[in-house]
């Protein structure tokens, strides 16, 4: 569209309105970038291409520019960008190349750099990575979490990678009716939220944890408080008691961080009767392991791992960033947690509750996770101690 307009134009078009940006980062309105275009034309730009030029820089300039259609498509989970003309989105099918291009390097460039500033994050020579979170975008209005990498670290091209956050509104009986938590077992995972075990939802990337999540917590009990940390925004539990507490990541100068395990800490001070964590990924584990043997029963969260075995060793992981021993760690999550639920999706894409686990102590102290249903095989013999807990909670 701005084919016919010189390139040098709009170059200096846009340094003009970077350099009359005061205060905190705005998108210009159109009023603004017209205004522009006309001083650096010197008035002499037609009707035709002043509009083509304001429709190209408010393509450019404003929002997520190029990637704003994908970003407004609800099925739309992820789009990632690699160089002006690979753009890939994953609609729950997997990633597709689409159809959306950059006209160059220095166009995909200049929308990290955006949405760098837009996260309150700086992108350049100096900074060549960012990782932040978006929110507003657009006419989409969702919430994004965001991460770039230019060259020469990325030789390839720029790389934006864009995860939306949707709330997650699905109810536990539509995931039952859907097939994603299987009739054979919906009335022992209701069983597990209503006993009041402790209980982790873990699974890979994009494999539907906080959805899980987000429906088990409307099974609990309308009299109880649940306090909602997470690192971003979400759950959103149909339930009549929920305290919402999102982390902050720090700004440009590299401060005002609050980190997801100071707002567990928070929480214990607020009269909580769940503690829920939106994605244990940190130091953070030591604080709510903690919560969970002082008292506070029936919290949850989720944990990234492949699958529900491989938990002790991720959380050994994550503890030992807190400066937690092994054993120390072992001796907290044997009581702290009695349930592990894993999700998964398979090669169709379908998402959906893969397999149950109870956590249990080895002959040695350390805990293990032993499989008490899996959805190829049905229940194990482990079944009756699953019951035998939730008979022992009600």
């Amino acid at each position: 569209m701005a084919a016919t307009v010189n390139p040098d134009l709009l170059d200096r078009v846009r340094q003009r309105l970077a350099s009359d940006v005061t205060g905190p980062v705005s998108a210009p309105s159109p009023d603004v970038i017209a205004a522009a275009i006309r001083a650096e034309s010197g008035g002499l730009l037609g009707d035709t291409d002043l509009l083509a030029a304001l429709r190209y820089l408010q393509t450019e300039m404003v929002g997520v520019g190029r990637l704003e259609g994908l970003l407004a498509d609800p099925s739309v989970t992820d789009v990632l960008v690699v160089g002006p003309k690979r753009v890939w989105a994953d609609r729950g099918d997997g990633l597709e190349l689409t159809e959306v291009v950059f006209d160059d390097e220095a166009g995909v460039r200049r929308l990290a750099a955006r949405l760098a500033l837009s996260a309150g994050r700086r992108l350049d020579d100096a900074q060549p990575w960012v990782d932040g979170r978006l929110s507003g975008l657009g006419r989409a209005g969702v919430q994004v979490r965001l991460h770039a990498l230019i060259p020469p670290l990325a030789p390839d091209g720029t790389c934006i990678s864009l995860r939306v956050l949707r709330g997650a509104f699905h109810s536990f009986a539509s995931l039952v009716d859907s097939g994603s938590v299987p009739a054979e077992v919906a009335e022992t995972v209701r069983a597990v939220v209503t006993a009041r075990l402790a209980f982790l939802v873990v699974g890979g990337t994009g494999a539907g944890k906080t959805t899980v999540l987000g429906s088990l917590l409307g099974l609990v009990d309308p009299g109880d408080r649940i306090l909602c940390v997470e690192d971003a925004p979400e759950l959103e539990p149909r339930h009549p008691h929920v305290v919402r507490m999102v982390a902050r990541a720090p700004n440009v100068e590299g401060v005002g961080e609050v980190t997801v395990r100071t707002l567990v800490r928070q929480a214990l001070r607020m009269r909580p009767d769940r503690i829920v964590v939106g994605e244990v990924r940190g130091a953070e584990v030591i604080d709510l392991l903690t919560a969970l043997n002082t008292g506070h029963d029936g919290c949850a969260g989720t944990l990234h791992a492949n699958s529900i075995t491989e938990v002790p060793a991720r959380m050994e992981a994550l503890a030992a960033l807190g400066g937690m021993e092994r054993t120390a760690l072992h001796s907290q999550l044997g009581p702290a947690i009695q349930v592990i639920l894993g999700v998964a999706r398979d090669r169709s894409g379908a998402r959906g509750l893969s397999e149950i686990g109870l956590v249990e102590r080895d002959r040695s102290g350390l805990v293990t996770v032993v499989p008490a249903w899996r959805r190829v095989t049905g229940f194990t013999d482990r079944r009756e101690h699953l019951d035998q807990l939730i008979r022992e909670r009600r």
